[in-house]
């Protein structure tokens, strides 16, 4: 078997070399894989029960969240209201889609009805949150800036700080999250995927257009227009410091007993990637990185 020799083989998975690596008896040995060398990525891996971060690289790199600001919606949502007030039907029916199948059309209701990029500012002083900025387009909720450090302190918020009601409703979402979106996207790539047993994921992607190559559901409701998306057109301004329109596709979630670990992996392709190419990729990325971990802990 090849030998996982340092946590250098480990960045050169996300600096996009060749990774190998020893797996714990029992497992399928995992072979040499080699990642197109023009993906950017990040990662990191967060043990809860040891209280550290097991694996990591570019771990402050900002990419454009996605659909991954979604939880920071509605974690917002639930710490402005306190745990003591009951969610209306109205925003319930827009808050389990939007964690469970990243329904776009609800996140887009939410962001205007809580503020706009206000969700993100205040998030950012809450969280402690180094890398994290709103969107410079206040109106593409999808342009927020975070890195991999930043989303795995979400989580370690929702699930260790945050009110037990507010953690047992993200992470029930995330926790029955569907295989398929509601716009018809399979959001099966990455941790459910890669990762074996129980798992609760968030996903995101971005520029790779409006039908999926292969609708696994009908979209539900066609997309509204309330002056707030996913993304959109870019200036050059905007477009300055964080890259707005290479395909982004992002994995984020729990995995083992009572969530005790947490990974997060962000990935750029280069424009023109399709969805199944960047799909199968992270999906390799995010098994190597699982891998690796088990191997570190071992």
């Amino acid at each position: 078997m090849k030998i996982f020799r340092t946590l250098a083989a480990v960045a050169a998975v996300a600096s996009l070399s060749m990774l190998t690596s020893t797996v714990p008896a029992g497992a399928t040995p995992s072979p040499e894989a080699e990642v197109a060398p023009d993906v950017t990525a990040a990662f990191a891996v967060f043990d809860r029960k040891t209280g550290r971060t097991t694996l990591s690289y570019n771990e402050h790199k900002q990419f454009r969240s996605a659909s991954i600001v979604k939880i920071l919606i509605a974690l917002d949502y639930l710490e402005t209201r306190g745990p003591d007030a009951e969610i209306p039907e109205a925003d319930l029916v827009r808050l389990v889609p939007m964690l469970r199948s990243s329904d776009d059309n609800a996140a887009s209701e939410l962001w205007v009805q809580e503020g706009w990029e206000k969700i993100v500012e205040r998030m950012v002083v809450k969280l402690g949150l180094d890398d994290t900025e709103p969107p410079v387009n206040v109106g593409f909720w999808g342009y927020t800036a975070l890195s991999a450090a930043d989303v795995v302190k979400i989580y370690r918020y929702v699930l260790d700080e945050a009110h037990p009601k507010f953690r047992d409703f993200i992470m029930g979402n995330l926790h029955e999250a569907t295989t398929c979106a509601t716009d018809g996207f399979d959001q099966s790539f990455g941790i459910p995927s890669a990762v074996p047993g129980e798992v609760a994921f968030k996903q995101g992607w971005s520029r790779f257009g409006d039908v999926p190559p292969r609708p696994c559901v009908e979209p539900q409701r066609p997309r509204t227009d309330i002056g707030a998306a996913e993304d959109g057109p870019v200036t050059r301004a905007e477009a300055a410091d964080l890259d707005l329109t290479s395909p982004a596709m992002h994995t984020t979630g729990t995995y083992g007993p009572r969530d005790r670990k947490i990974m997060v992996v962000l990935t750029l392709e280069p424009e023109g990637t399709t969805w199944d190419v960047s799909a199968d990729r992270i999906t390799l990325l995010t098994k190597l990185v699982y891998l690796a971990d088990r191997h570190i802990r071992s």
